[in-house]
């Protein structure tokens, strides 16, 4: 089935809703004006800390034509990640929600492959590559582009109906769609709970966020010892931080995700403070066997309980 180039745009956003995603929205493949000198300057402050892939490709993340030929279009996509469990055992280290489930890039990948298959199969061959956190693609400006939401002054995207708590991924394609051209005003406002409420002060002015302070960076990112000068200031976090987040308004909006992968392991929840604090690697890889929290190994979040220790 051909379908008509003015469906293009239609049948994608149906499709994407179908595989689970709550938003699609699509922009023009072209050069991010706005966010290039932004970005050099975030770098040239070392705001990146270890993360030394960010100083790499600076071109190709302004650029998508660079990461795949003849772009035309970038297919920005959000899949919900929010539950209200949590871990049981309130002394516990804790999780980032959206690391309770399976390893979001593999879940999404598998849904972003079956998409591109879909506009194959629907609308003609089709040249595209899926990035989910795999290449230098400024995620977060591309949906703001195509009208997902908003950068919060925490300097994650927010949309207006349900929060925050999505992942972000994209099609880079070389089909020329209909595009979204009503990037989402700015709902902060005067409000600073986020700036406020960050445990390490990584949140340095309004949009601007010292990844090099940030606890995801320090208990994922950071591969070294982490600094004395964050003790007692982690919040009890051993992979990843939720905070900003918790204590965003729009977040009261958030709606339960239904994405069955996201479920915790049935062990996860129950670990109380001991158990996490004599972990073993063995319990390391069956409750963590298909998590995001592989990302940090055994040894780093050893590191990181540890370090959370009085």
């Amino acid at each position: 089935m051909q379908l008509k180039k003015s469906s293009y745009s239609q049948f994608i956003k149906n499709e994407a809703k179908n595989l689970g995603f709550i938003f699609c929205g699509i922009s023009k493949a072209e050069f991010l004006t706005d966010e290039a000198p932004r970005l050099e300057a975030w770098l040239k402050k070392g705001m990146h800390g270890e993360m030394q892939y960010m100083e790499n490709h600076f071109d190709k993340r302004l650029d998508p034509r660079l990461l795949v030929d003849g772009a035309k279009s970038i297919i920005s996509l959000g899949l919900n990640y929010y539950t209200d469990q949590q871990q049981i055992d309130s002394l516990s280290p804790k999780i980032s929600k959206y690391a309770y489930g399976a390893d979001y890039h593999h879940v999404i990948k598998e849904k972003l492959k079956h998409l591109l298959e879909l506009i194959n199969n629907n609308i003609g061959e089709t040249g595209g590559r899926a990035f989910v956190d795999s290449a230098p693609v400024l995620d977060k400006a591309w949906a703001k582009k195509a009208g997902l939401g908003w950068m919060g002054k925490n300097t994650n995207l927010i949309n207006k109906k349900t929060g925050s708590f999505f992942f972000l991924a994209e099609l880079i394609v070389d089909l020329e769609l209909d595009y979204d051209i009503a990037p989402t005003a700015d709902h902060c406002g005067t409000c600073t709970r986020c700036i406020d409420a960050c445990p390490t002060q990584a949140i340095v002015a309004p949009y601007i966020v010292d990844g090099s302070r940030c606890i995801s960076y320090l208990t994922i990112e950071l591969k070294n010892e982490i600094p004395a000068e964050f003790k007692n200031k982690m919040n009890n976090w051993m992979f990843g931080c939720d905070v900003c987040q918790d204590v965003c308004p729009w977040n009261k909006f958030s709606v339960l995700h239904n994405e069955p992968a996201f479920t915790p392991h049935p062990d996860l929840l129950g670990l109380n403070k001991a158990d996490w604090e004599e972990i073993t690697e063995d319990v390391f890889q069956k409750v963590f066997k298909n998590s995001a929290v592989k990302r940090t190994k055994f040894s780093g979040l050893k590191r990181n309980i540890n370090f959370l220790k009085d």
